[in-house]
């Protein structure tokens, strides 16, 4: 399986090409896992038998963040809990900020008393009850946090700045982790969080379908990073977008491909100099460009090997046309599906 990154302004080639893709796979069988901030591939969801899942302020599926997952960690490799918990430094820097190395010292002190609270411990034993991996009901919630954070004057302003997730508009993450991913074709919907959060719901998101990628090696799955620059942008932060940077660079071996899908080309090189956006872009085997705006082409000409020649090609691009990087082959190609290929997705077409 191969690695695609889209760079696309048009929005007839991100939208028709992302879900060309999504019908293709579905038919060759393909596991896909989306996550969907802009409310664009439900109605394909729903038309190709897949599974939708929404968080929200009136939605009734949840994820625990904090939940520990079976398939968090291979067969034969060990360590639970402190695999969550670097993932969940770099959701917490999403929360607070960017957190020093004294402030990530804390917050894992305080994470570990959490988990421990649920007798949950270093030892990967301590996660099987009656010999089975525990349940979504035996783990900690974010108010077993906050109630932790409280107890320390050190740890007070992060209980301050969680008290909208377990208290207040974002109350929804403090829940048992309810929904079920047996489908192989799932559609994450974050549109409900609103801009200012839904890199948090992305990056739940994100956290669990990339356990699933790791499930099984033998099947084939891909997962979909709708307008990635969230994760790996300014608004996002080193650990989050190093994160992503990983499942990029590793997914192959899990027989997964991964699509990072975009039309903000500055915002995807914005975080640390463009160290994330790069290195995404340098582990893909396949970039796919539609239609760019001249400043667009010069942004992307800075991180990219575009030719004079190129660069031209991207700005006439006319729709459905694009320019595609294959290893050091560069193609001009045009977008073609077949009539009923063109219905489902034309019938897809969602309204907000």
């Amino acid at each position: 399986m191969q690695i695609f990154v889209f760079l696309v302004q048009v929005e007839l080639g991100k939208s028709f090409y992302s879900k060309l893709l999504i019908l293709r796979y579905k038919l060759v069988g393909i596991k896909q896992y989306i996550i969907d901030p802009d409310r664009e591939y439900n109605n394909l969801c729903k038309a190709l038998g897949g599974t939708e899942i929404k968080i929200g302020p009136t939605s009734n599926t949840y994820i625990n963040v904090l939940e520990i997952r079976k398939e968090s960690i291979e067969d034969g490799e060990n360590g639970y809990l402190a695999t969550k918990i670097s993932r969940l430094i770099g959701f917490f820097n999403l929360i607070f900020g960017e957190l020093d190395e004294e402030e990530k010292a804390l917050i894992e002190e305080k994470l570990i008393k959490t988990y421990e609270m649920k007798n949950i411990t270093f030892d990967d034993d301590s996660l099987i009850k009656n010999n089975k991996f525990k349940s979504p009901e035996d783990m900690p919630i974010l108010e077993d946090l906050y109630n932790i954070f409280g107890k320390d004057k050190k740890t007070k302003k992060f209980q301050t700045k969680l008290l909208p997730f377990v208290k207040g508009s974002l109350k929804f993450f403090n829940n048992y982790t309810n929904i079920q991913l047996d489908n192989e074709l799932i559609v994450a919907d974050v549109y409900d969080l609103g801009e200012d959060n839904l890199k948090y719901g992305m990056y739940l998101f994100t956290d669990i379908f990339w356990d699933k990628i790791k499930e099984n090696r033998e099947d084939k799955k891909a997962i979909y990073l709708d307008e990635i620059w969230r994760l790996i942008g300014v608004t996002s932060n080193k650990e989050v977008a190093s994160f992503i940077y990983k499942i990029f660079k590793t997914i192959r071996k899990y027989g997964g491909s991964s699509i990072a899908i975009t039309q903000d080309i500055s915002d995807i090189f914005s975080l640390d100099n463009g160290t994330y956006g790069k290195s995404i872009l340098n582990n893909s085997s396949i970039k796919t460009f539609f239609s760019l705006e001249e400043e667009n082409i010069k942004i992307l000409g800075e991180f990219t090997n575009l030719t004079d020649k190129e660069k031209v090609e991207i700005k006439s691009l006319k729709r459905g046309e694009a320019l595609t990087f294959v290893g050091n082959d560069h193609i001009l190609v045009k977008i073609e599906s077949s009539k009923e290929e063109r219905e489902i997705i034309d019938n897809s077409k969602n309204k907000k």
